[in-house]
């Protein structure tokens, strides 16, 4: 079982430090993006105490909503419409179901705005214009707003129109060329790291520009894409190729700069072994009863091992196959040599240092009757640590709450008359009717 670690623990156990408000505190963000990019940015700047406010739309929300099995289950047992997909990314955020189609949801939204430090979202290039709610418009209206556009493809170049999803992204940005066996298909990474590094790279941008806008009093527009934030973890691979001029290949679990840093195959399974300097290579060398292989001019250097990576590895297999991983990764330690297990997710959420690291947590569900796991944030902050205070909202959980306190009321009522508005309350439970005089809106 997976162990449910408090949502509310502080790094260092400090109970009273856990209440002292986030970094972010103050700030509001309005949040109209979906899927995993620009909510993996929205999350973490709520993690970090911004009040994030998701615009959904009414009777659809967030598409990963639908993106299972698994859901998240009742106390009974019955499955609710969350998905592990969209609980992974949407906790600390208030959700508030507007339809910016129709006039009234939209002013509603251009009034939130003008109420807010932040504004984010990832719809098509300029689609939003069409609903007042592009950076030019909400801009002069507003000139301290920090507006932040998450697409595939950028707002500008031959592709900007194009949608983007993380496996477009790491087919156009070559990632997929590098990564699966030498002589297997292009593999994709296991999750949408793509959508997660584009989304820390959007959070990066938006806490740069709020420190200029505190300094100047204006905000601006920060234009992150998808296929550029995948683009740049290329990383050392990618300045090999612009170095070198040569098509990197697919090495499996080998390092294209240092040898030997792979997986090995052991006894009774697989090890990682990670030497990252000439010392390490001889302390390996020792462990394995082999000192010869760390004379042996072939393999003496870093630059020597890569030339010569097929003898190397000749050698190396069979003394390593002899190895029981568990022995061979104490003994690699014992020598300050690096490598480690390979453990599947269920295991890594077991270990004592997911525990000891509070990588695992707890958020309790209100709607659901029930606590919804979570993956904590790496951040540990120690005077204003990362706090977990709302889980993963149902849709238009919060719409009326949000709206009756920040929207004047016949604006709001306008709203409602046009059924622009659905709302879930915190029971979660959706209303079927929209009136006017404060009854619940919900969708046509």
């Amino acid at each position: 079982m997976i162990p449910p670690h408090s949502q509310s623990a502080s790094p260092n156990g400090d109970e009273a430090r856990n209440q002292t408000p986030g970094p972010l505190a103050g700030l509001t963000v309005l949040d109209m993006s979906r899927i995993l990019a620009a909510p993996t940015c929205t999350q973490l700047l709520g993690d970090l105490g911004a009040e994030v406010l998701k615009i959904e739309k009414p009777g659809a929300g967030d598409d990963t909503r639908k993106w299972g099995p698994p859901f998240l289950k009742r106390a009974d047992g019955t499955e609710t419409g969350e998905s592990a997909y969209y609980l992974s990314s949407n906790r600390n955020k208030r959700s508030v179901a507007i339809d910016i189609a129709q006039p009234a949801g939209a002013a509603i939204v251009r009034a939130l705005a003008g109420q807010a430090d932040v504004f984010i979202e990832n719809f098509k290039t300029g689609d939003l214009k069409r609903y007042g709610l592009d950076y030019g418009a909400l801009s002069a209206a507003h000139p301290g707003l920090v507006y932040c556009s998450v697409t595939g493809f950028g707002q500008t170049g031959p592709n900007a129109a194009k949608p983007g999803y993380d496996l477009m992204a790491q087919g156009f940005a070559g990632i997929m060329s590098l990564t699966g066996a030498p002589e297997g298909e292009p593999m994709k990474v296991g999750v949408g790291v793509g959508d997660v590094v584009c989304g820390l790279y959007a959070a990066v941008g938006v806490l740069a520009a709020l420190r200029r806008r505190d300094l100047t009093g204006r905000g601006q527009h920060i234009d992150i894409a998808l296929a550029d934030a995948t683009m740049a973890w290329l990383v050392n691979e990618g300045v090999n190729t612009l170095l070198s001029g040569q098509v990197p290949i697919r090495r499996g679990n080998q390092h294209p700069n240092i040898a030997p840093y792979q997986t090995f195959a052991t006894a009774d399974g697989h090890a990682i072994v990670a030497v990252g300097n000439d010392a390490q290579y001889r302390r390996f060398c020792a462990i394995l009863g082999a000192p010869h292989l760390a004379e042996d001019p072939r393999f003496a250097t870093n630059p020597e091992r890569l030339r010569n990576r097929a003898a190397l590895l000749s050698a190396l297999e069979p003394l390593i196959a002899r190895w029981r991983k568990d022995d061979l990764i104490a003994a690699m330690e014992a020598e300050g040599v690096p490598g480690g297990p390979i453990n599947t997710v269920k295991e890594v959420f077991e270990t004592d240092q997911a525990a000891a690291r509070e990588m695992v947590i707890s958020a309790p569900h209100g709607p659901a009757g029930t606590d919804a796991p979570l993956i904590g944030n790496p951040l540990k902050l120690s005077e204003t640590p990362v706090a977990y205070r709302l889980a993963p909202p149902v849709r238009g959980q919060d719409t009326l709450a949000v709206l009756r306190a920040r929207i004047e009321p016949a604006l709001l009522e306008a709203a409602l008359e046009a059924g622009a508005l659905e709302d879930a309350g915190a029971d979660g439970a959706p209303r079927e009717s929209a009136q006017a005089g404060g009854a619940v809106g919900a969708s046509r």
